[in-house]
């Protein structure tokens, strides 16, 4: 494989660290600032509002800048937003770095694979792409405890300074390995019909649909996991420095429901949904009272991170196989969406903590809305199956888009 992709690799690593640890650091933060832990909640919450900002935007503005120099910038980006979250004297100002971090995070993922699918030949492509991606898994599995680790024994902003060099390690990685655009194809058309065919694409319903399902569903998971520092501390019963090994059980939980979601979505993908979200609900729920047994949450944790990435592949599937030839700006958007679903997740957590209703009270949260994506899902089979029902005798099926395994990897 191109040296290129372990330098889009490096980059993903940054970005997936950047989002997930600031969990295991919300107490300290809190503490510096003199906040509450809801409030300082809001650093998950604005990131991944962000992300549903910057993923389509920064999405369609690259279109018109060369690949190599956009994934530069975008990296730029990055690093300044780390930059300014590690320095940041108010509150304010670190909410304000998680955002400008947070702009960069789609696009990348975009782009990115387009260039790591350009880097090889066309039987190789989906590997590639999957390579690039395996920089996010890690970071939840290595780089997230470690940065949590390093937050809590040395301080927070130390974690971010360390991001922030990760991200121009993977600036450096960019420039000196990515080869730049072919000449006379500095901004290759990279929406298949165009921005209006793209935007056409959202009229179908059962689009609108599998957005829905993944901002519920995949939100059900951040609910939780977003306060799962002081869950573990204040019910568990567990020391604070404990939280980075229950950090690895869920990142380990990541990446084994990617590599199972990725391998069923292609063969059952709706049964896949229909259990996967089933599962979800069933077991956040019960996380409202096995978080209060150190054995148990041990086990329920990394159990919550397998059926949530598990719903990954087929939700980023669902969105490409009902957008036809026109994918491009969709699938940006569904990163957005599950950064959506993230951020109202979030919030409504803290809510309901604020509300007194008990540091486990998320779970329930996470469990409403994962029952709630599950609905969708049966509401979305039954149109499908009506309007099979309805096409006319002999009429040929709608043709399927292919989607290599790389386009049902991890989504952000």
């Amino acid at each position: 494989m191109p040296l290129a992709l372990l330098a889009l690799a490096i980059g993903a690593f940054g970005i997936g660290t950047t989002e997930f640890v600031i969990m295991g650091l919300l107490p300290q933060v809190a503490q510096d600032f003199g906040v509450s832990v809801p409030t300082a909640g809001l650093l998950t919450t604005g990131y991944a509002l962000g992300v549903v900002v910057g993923a389509p935007l920064l999405a369609v503005l690259g279109t018109r800048i060369p690949r190599k120099r956009m994934l530069m910038l975008l990296m730029g980006l990055f690093v300044a937003g780390n930059l300014v979250t590690a320095l940041a004297p108010t509150f304010g100002l670190v909410l304000a770095g998680r955002i400008i971090a947070s702009l960069a995070h789609g696009a990348f993922f975009g782009i990115g694979a387009v260039v790591a699918a350009d880097l090889v030949a066309p039987s190789r492509k989906a590997g590639a792409i999957a390579l690039m991606f395996t920089g996010l898994t890690v970071a939840n599995v290595v780089g997230v405890p470690l940065g949590t680790l390093v937050g809590q024994q040395i301080g927070w902003r130390i974690t971010f300074v360390l991001v922030a060099a990760l991200g121009v390690l993977g600036l450096a990685g960019i420039a000196a390995l990515v080869p730049g655009d072919r000449p006379g194809g500095a901004a290759p058309a990279r929406t298949t019909g165009g921005l209006r065919r793209e935007i056409a694409a959202f009229r179908n319903v059962q689009v609108v649909l599998a957005m829905l399902m993944t901002v519920l569903g995949f939100g059900g998971v951040f609910a939780a996991v977003t306060y799962i520092a002081p869950m573990m501390t204040g019910a568990a019963g567990y020391a604070e420095g404990s939280v980075t090994w229950l950090l690895v059980l869920f990142g380990l939980g990541m990446v084994a429901g990617n590599l199972i979601g990725g391998r069923y979505a292609d063969r059952r993908l709706m049964p896949l949904l229909f259990t996967t979200l089933g599962a979800l609900a069933v077991v956040l729920a019960a996380f409202s009272f096995t978080a209060h047994d150190k054995v148990l949450a041990a086990v329920t944790v990394p159990l919550i991170g397998a059926l949530g990435f598990a719903t990954v592949p087929p939700l980023q599937k669902r969105v490409l196989d009902q957008t036809g030839d026109a994918p491009t700006l969709a699938s940006a958007v569904n990163i957005g969406a599950f950064n959506l679903g993230n951020a109202l997740a979030a919030w409504l957590g803290g809510a309901v903590i604020a509300a007194g209703l008990g540091v486990t009270a998320p779970n329930w949260v996470g469990a409403a809305m994962a029952a709630a994506a599950l609905g969708l899902a049966v509401l979305s089979a039954a149109l499908e199956r009506r309007s099979a029902a309805a096409a006319p005798a002999g009429a040929p099926a709608p043709a399927a888009v292919p989607a290599p395994a790389a386009r049902t990897a991890v989504h952000h």
